[in-house]
């Protein structure tokens, strides 16, 4: 699953194929990506087996494997935001932002 993680098409496209079921056309559109990239990126995803297809008449519609693999993605995803927060330093006290600190070193500079 991380691996879908490594490109942000991949993600824009498992978010696409998580509402319902598309067609690549339909895929090109919805990420605004060239026809050619976002079917090697299918191609990836199948091989991982995240993704599955059937045809259609002339088309061929991807859909999701099954509904754990979007449940994944988006934990995958709650996880990072949640990591990128923890990583980040924390605001400063409303008093110490204000500079209502208490002078420590008797008024010396």
């Amino acid at each position: 699953m991380m691996t879908v993680l490594t490109a942000p098409s991949r993600v824009r496209i498992v978010a696409c194929l998580r509402d319902r079921p598309c067609s690549v056309g339909e895929l090109t559109d919805a990420v605004e990506m060239a026809q050619p990239a976002v079917s090697h990126q299918l191609r990836i995803l199948r091989d991982l087996g995240l993704v599955s297809t059937r045809r259609n008449g002339r088309h061929i519609v991807y859909e999701l494997f099954d509904p754990h693999v979007a449940i994944l993605l988006e934990e995958a995803l709650r996880h990072i935001e949640h990591v990128k927060v923890a990583a980040t330093p924390a605001s400063p006290p409303d008093a110490v932002a204000e500079g209502k600190v208490r002078d420590t070193d008797g008024g010396r500079t």
